[in-house]
């Protein structure tokens, strides 16, 4: 049993077969073939064998010309690897005895191979694995073709080990069919957590190199509450974590009965739940777990893994599927928050070194206006369908908002003319994401009509911490100090302009901040939906007093994890029984 710790970013526990993706996105399934098929699939590894041995010679030659023998020895000793009379035995036994397909039986053997040669104390021998693995990759290609398995065609339940999720990947992951995922890179505020919550599966990221450890089909354990993944786990742990998963079943049972109870405290304060969503399937959800509306309608799925930019149609289906089926509760839809470094368009690979500093989210739109206006049009024709408001991400100037409000205006005119019939009167809203924007709030509240307080992002840029980064992960707190003290500037702000203001970071869907952020005046929380029954949970157990002396005795605090002790120290007095993570 070997286990890796990282960082846990969505709740639960996962036990199930592990599907391997390789750094070129194959997926390495355990397969088996007919006894009838044996000699063939023998034959079809042993054309690859020739096939690869071939372009190592091809590429050694080549390389030699043109640099020397010592760098054409590097292919020699491929090519060695390959034929290796042991190596070769080892496979065609797991063809021959286990009646594994030929990429199962490359992968399993290889990646063995690589184990044992990282384990070697000779730097020099232990930096031959590289050379295993790229024999591995090679053959994989030939066994497999060139084309990556794609995570929405999975016909069965698995777990999902990976280096790394891009966002249309995980925009893709099919989620009848994938019980949880790990990944060895990635920080608990990327977009593949926050697509985990959506789609409420556990996942642990960055976690460092463990797939070399791991083979396809064999049992992995997902603790998505510690962030532990752990391979080939013996039957006590199995065991242990079957009761773990019994034990959530059962908690969510509990919590499911307050889907009908009000979101109030215990002195009467309505507190408004929101859910935000990633995806329109993700509606049932919101409204199995009586969301009073969706806080946050993420609409970057349309652009994700697509080739093509989405049309006005595409986004129209998409936002009056969401509307239509929220029956006239409130839902806000957020403009396009990607960078170009994202997006599937031809550019400069040097023009976004720092992308979450670079071309995105709002100055996206702002510059490709053409995209924009698309999507303000459909936005505006599916408000008449319910209660939409439009909100602008990512805003740092007022300059930018009243750009953005004037295309707005723009649209809007277009359609009168066109007499398409829409909401002139939408409720337009902004996120406060920027720490310049925050502590200059004043300036914002005079022209929009809500405010949403994005923490994932307010965090990575109030404490210089990339969000998606394993190597930092740790300073990306949101108990720090200094955010405590950005959101309770807003909200005091708002309150003054009587301007709604509401949260939908990460940090909302943490039953440890409850109570501070009611303290500090927010009286309404856009969460995953997931999250719902749990926060509603808290706040019918706590006074909005309660909150309020939590939230005076938290603000001074120095450290974030002075804060962290406080909270949960609180949180345990008001519910005993909430289990903590």
């Amino acid at each position: 049993m070997q286990i890796f710790e990282g960082i846990a970013v969505s709740p639960g526990v996962a036990i199930g077969e592990a599907i391997v993706i390789d750094n070129e996105g194959f997926r390495i399934p355990r397969q088996s073939i007919s006894p009838s098929a044996v000699d063939a699939e023998l034959a079809r590894l042993r054309r690859s064998v020739d096939s690869v041995a071939s372009d190592l010679e091809r590429h050694r030659r080549d390389v030699t010309e043109q640099l020397g023998e010592e760098c054409g020895a590097i292919f020699s000793a491929q090519q060695q690897m390959l034929i290796d009379s042991k190596l070769q035995q080892e496979i065609e036994s797991l063809i021959q005895s286990e009646q594994f397909s030929a990429a199962y039986s490359v992968s399993r053997t290889l990646r063995r191979f690589a184990q044992v040669f990282q384990n070697l104390e000779n730097q020099f021998m232990a930096e031959r694995a590289h050379d295993i693995v790229d024999i591995e990759q090679r053959l994989l290609r030939d066994l497999l073709g060139h084309e990556p398995e794609d995570l929405g065609d999975l016909d069965s339940p698995v777990i999902v080990l990976t280096h790394d999720l891009t966002p249309g990947e995980a925009a893709r992951l099919d989620s009848q069919h994938v019980l949880a995922f790990a990944s060895e890179i990635g920080g608990p505020g990327g977009h593949t957590a926050i697509v985990a919550k959506a789609l409420e599966i556990p996942a642990v990221v960055g976690t460092g190199a463990f797939r070399t450890e791991a083979s396809a089909g064999e049992t992995v354990i997902i603790d998505g509450d510690r962030g532990l993944v752990i391979l080939q786990p013996d039957e006590a742990t199995v065991s242990q974590y079957q009761q773990q998963v019994e034990q959530h079943r059962s908690h969510a049972a509990e919590l499911a009965v307050l889907r009908d109870l009000p979101s109030e405290t215990l002195d009467g304060q309505r507190v408004e739940l929101f859910a935000n969503i990633e995806f329109p399937k993700e509606v049932s959800a919101c409204v199995d777990r009586g969301a009073a509306g969706i806080g946050l309608y993420r609409t970057e799925f349309l652009y994700l893994g697509k080739d093509q930019e989405p049309t006005e149609a595409d986004h129209y289906q998409a936002y009056a599927e969401v509307v239509q089926a929220m029956s006239g509760r409130p839902v806000v839809i957020r403009t396009l928050d990607l960078g170009a470094d994202k997006m599937n368009q031809d550019s400069d690979p040097y023009s976004e070194r720092n992308p979450f500093l670079g071309l995105r989210s709002i100055r996206l739109s702002l510059r490709n206006l053409s995209l924009f206006r698309t999507q303000l049009r459909a936005i505006l024709r599916a408000s008449v369908l319910g209660d939409v408001r439009v909100m602008f991400p990512l805003i740092s100037t007022v300059a930018e908002l009243r750009q953005a409000r004037t295309e707005l205006e723009k649209i809007m005119d277009d359609l009168e003319a066109a007499d398409i019939p829409f909401n002139r009167d939408i409720p337009v809203g902004m996120m406060v994401e920027v720490p310049a924007t925050a502590m200059t709030i004043e300036r914002f509240v005079k022209e929009v009509d809500f405010l949403s307080i994005g923490t994932n992002d307010l965090i990575q840029y109030t404490l210089a911490v990339d969000r998606s980064n394993r190597d930092v992960a740790s300073l990306y707190d949101a108990a720090d100090p200094s955010i405590l003290q950005l959101i309770h500037h807003v909200c005091d702000v708002a309150r003054k302009a009587s301007i709604p203001a509401t949260l939908c970071g990460q940090m909302s869907a943490s039953a440890n901040y409850t109570m501070l952020l009611l303290g500090l005046g927010l009286r309404s929380l856009s969460v995953p939906p997931s999250a719902i029954p749990e926060i509603k949970n808290v706040c019918r157990h706590v006074s909005l007093e309660q909150c309020r002396q939590v939230a005076q005795t938290a603000l001074p605090l120095e450290s974030a994890d002075d804060v962290t002790h406080y909270l949960k120290q609180e949180l345990a007095k008001a519910l005993p029984d909430l289990a903590i993570h």
